[in-house]
């Protein structure tokens, strides 16, 4: 395995996936970006042949002395680029958050390996690149999201040509019923206490404003071949139905757990098997509840931007997931409000040189332009 974002919450949570198989998998390669005091802790427990540190500067600080034996240091993005390609590496999981994370996965994807991919962020920005380079190289990929993974377990009951659509579950976050006049006000501390997933700071904020929604809808788009119009958000506040798959003589499939990404992280790491694991289990004999409402887009208009960006296509993803990765950044940083998240990526999106079949080249272009310009916007 090749863990790429050890440091993560998915990281973390793959890392004890692979201590519980028993020795089926074994850890080849871990990176992370900046964090060496959890990265040098992991190469500890795990004893990887290789520890990638992607800032240059954090590496420097590293002392050879600090890593286990028998594990090597590479530094920088090229650094992962080739050792992702290495032959002894069978599964890479694409754990990296945000745009960072297209590099080292497009390298993956070239050099055929199964990949485990946490970073919808890589299908969001270059969904149809990626999965033409997949097919030409033999590359699998496998999702790790929770909601995809569903989609892709639900799938299995079916024809492709039979599905009427798809319907990804949200949490609804922690705003899920509060007033929406009081939207503006929210702050970080608020957004970052989510009421169902531990996750990491950027992702709980696009939980509270349901852009991971949006994402999600454009992920689903390019992984599974479906046109927009067939994807759909309910919102579901318990995150025991992941996801939902409906076939045209109306039943329903759906995939239920506790919420624990452990679960969906094993089941891209042993498909099309599955074994016992540390995820949590249902508890049947407990009463329990599950509700589901559709998502208040007036409250929420990021579920519109994720569909319109989807049905659009072309450099639309990217440069919606540009603008909301730098408006989360200014908001937790106290530069912007909880409500000009969404109206920013509205603006972006909208005043964009867009492109219809764009190359990689163009979509990073796209992508540095849409951070540049919701660093300027100013907000209401």
């Amino acid at each position: 395995m090749a863990v790429l974002g050890s440091t993560g919450s998915i990281g973390r949570s793959t890392l004890d996936v692979i201590e519980a198989s028993a020795g089926r998998f074994s850890t080849w390669l871990l990176a992370a970006h900046r964090s060496t005091t959890a990265l040098l802790e992991q190469a500890q427990r795990m004893r990887p042949a290789w520890v990638v540190i992607v800032d240059e500067q954090a590496a420097a600080e590293v002392a050879p002395q600090s890593l286990p034996p028998g594990t090597r240091l590479a530094v920088g993005p090229e650094a992962l680029d080739d050792l992702v390609r290495d032959p002894a590496v069978d599964r890479v999981v694409s754990a990296i958050v945000g745009a960072a994370g297209l590099r080292s996965t497009w390298a993956a994807v070239e050099a055929g390996k199964t990949v485990a991919l946490a970073n919808k962020e890589t299908l969001v920005m270059a969904g149809p690149l990626v999965m033409a380079l997949a097919a030409r190289s033999g590359a699998t990929i496998l999702p790790v999201d929770s909601e995809h993974s569903a989609v892709h377990q639900a799938l299995c009951s079916g024809r492709y040509a039979d599905v009427r659509r798809i319907v990804l579950t949200a949490s609804g976050g922690p705003f899920r019923t509060k007033p929406r006049e009081s939207l503006a006000t929210v702050t970080p501390t608020e957004a970052l206490a989510h009421p169902t997933w531990s996750m990491g700071p950027k992702i709980t904020i696009d939980s509270a404003t349901m852009m991971n929604k949006a994402l999600e809808i454009i992920e689903a788009r390019w992984l599974f071949d479906m046109p927009a119009e067939k994807i759909a958000v309910l919102v579901h506040p318990q995150s025991i139905v992941h996801s939902l798959v409906e076939f045209i003589d109306g039943s329903v499939i759906a995939q239920l757990s506790p919420p624990d990404m452990r679960l969906p992280i094993q089941y891209a790491l042993t498909h099309p098997e599955r074994t016992d694991g540390p995820a949590r289990k249902f508890d049947f004999m407990r009463s329990m509840t599950l509700e589901f409402e559709p998502p208040d887009v007036e409250r929420f208009p990021a579920v519109r931007l994720g569909h319109q960006a989807a049905t659009r296509g072309g450099t639309a993803g990217a440069v919606l997931n540009a603008a909301n990765e730098a408006a989360v950044g200014r908001f937790l940083a106290g530069g912007l409000r909880f409500t000009d998240i969404a109206e920013s990526c509205t603006r972006v999106l909208d005043r964009h040189p867009f492109k219809a079949e764009p190359t990689l080249d163009e979509i990073l272009v796209l992508d540095a332009w849409a951070r540049q310009e919701v660093a300027k916007w100013s907000g209401v």
